[in-house]
């Protein structure tokens, strides 16, 4: 009898995780709306207080801070010494809460997560430059999920931070060296808009080596010209864009594509049919191709994603339909992180670590050269 009981228990789970399953596959994104946007309503805030970003606790990394993530190493690799660029790394949503849109400048959980991001994604940059990642009201990561005009509020504010701290960037650091702009997700976000209003047609245009927007869509023929930066269209060319988001395959990227092509640029243009710029981060070409030996390494993080080991080769990738960067059937099992639709966002910089590294190094001697 308790061998029955306990066998009718196990159908029960089996039956409620399939059910589960199910219902994700169905209503997936709509349970995650549920779950992750805000409920309360958008409270205005002011503007982050001038000359804030000159405090030195506004950065999560910047030159002569104490245990600053950027950097970071994975084992066996090192960090040279002639650091001759400054770089400004703007982090993803790490404030995954729905009591507000907009996380606390001092959440303590969020700010450990923007710790690791840094870690794992700016720390590509540091054999090339010193590091500059601020600390900003990010939008909550319900923001992105919907269209009501709290989640823009939320947003304009987070960019007024960045817009601030890139102000102080500019003003502290040194005024001969060459820039490298970078950010991931909400921070590719933010860095597009920054392109557009603070760099293009101004003076930092001339300095700039290259701009990694990550993991954000750039419509090619709506968003990319009023960005004063061209694509990046070889191999070791400076003073230019890259953009890629990561699928696996069978990719479904219709997540991504159905807000896309909804949304509106600069001016009120539509996005929709365009296609997104897509360039290869192993490659280096624009809509390019490569294979796996080419991938000089990808980096592995551990289930919490607080340390990772580089192993080479990496994924291949190749820039597929609309612009999305697909790493073929055979990518690896980075465990739960990896989205609905095999969506490797998460490990846009992951997956091509030491690719990237070169990248900009290749990018910063030919600006430099």
């Amino acid at each position: 009898m308790a061998a029955r009981r306990f066998l009718w228990i196990i159908a029960i789970l089996i039956l409620l995780v399939v059910a589960a399953a199910l219902a994700y596959r169905l209503l997936g994104d709509r349970l995650i709306r549920m779950a992750m946007v805000p409920s309360a309503e958008f409270k205005p805030a002011p503007p982050a207080p001038v000359g804030i970003y000159a405090r030195p606790d506004m950065w999560l990394a910047r030159p002569g801070i104490a245990r600053d993530p950027s950097r970071w190493t994975p084992p066996g690799v090192t960090r040279g010494d002639a650091q001759s660029a400054s770089v400004f790394f703007i982090h993803p949503t790490s404030y995954l809460e729905r009591d507000r849109w907009n996380a606390p400048i001092d959440d303590a959980e969020s700010q450990r997560r923007a710790r690791l991001f840094v870690r794992s994604q700016a720390s590509v940059f540091n054999d090339v430059g010193e590091v500059w990642a601020p600390r900003y009201r990010q939008a909550a990561f319900g923001a992105f999920l919907t269209t009501r005009r709290d989640a823009q509020m939320a947003l304009d504010l987070a960019y007024r931070d960045v817009a601030a701290a890139f102000d102080a960037f500019l003003a502290q650091a040194p005024g001969d060296r060459p820039i490298i702009l970078a950010g991931h997700s909400q921070g590719a976000f933010h860095l597009i808009r920054l392109l557009a209003e603070r760099v293009a047609g101004r003076p930092a245009a001339q300095r700039i080596a290259a701009a990694y927007a990550v993991g954000w869509p750039i419509s090619v023929t709506v968003d990319l010209p009023g960005l004063g930066l061209p694509a990046c269209g070889s191999a070791g060319q400076p003073a230019c864009i890259l953009a890629w988001q990561s699928f696996g395959e069978p990719a479904d990227t219709d997540l991504i594509t159905e807000v896309f092509d909804a949304s509106v640029g600069p001016e009120g243009r539509r996005r929709a049919g365009s296609d997104m710029l897509c360039v290869n981060p192993v490659s280096g070409t624009r809509d390019g191709t490569a294979d796996a030996a080419a991938n000089l390494g990808a980096l592995i993080p551990n289930a919490e994603l607080t340390q990772g080991r580089l192993v080479a080769p990496g994924v291949a990738a190749r820039c597929g339909p609309r612009g999305f960067l697909l790493i073929g059937e055979d990518a690896p099992n980075l465990g739960p992180y990896v989205l609905p639709g095999n969506n490797y966002h998460v490990y846009d910089f992951a997956l091509f670590w030491a690719s990237i590294r070169a990248d900009a190094a290749a990018r910063l001697a030919a600006f430099e050269g």
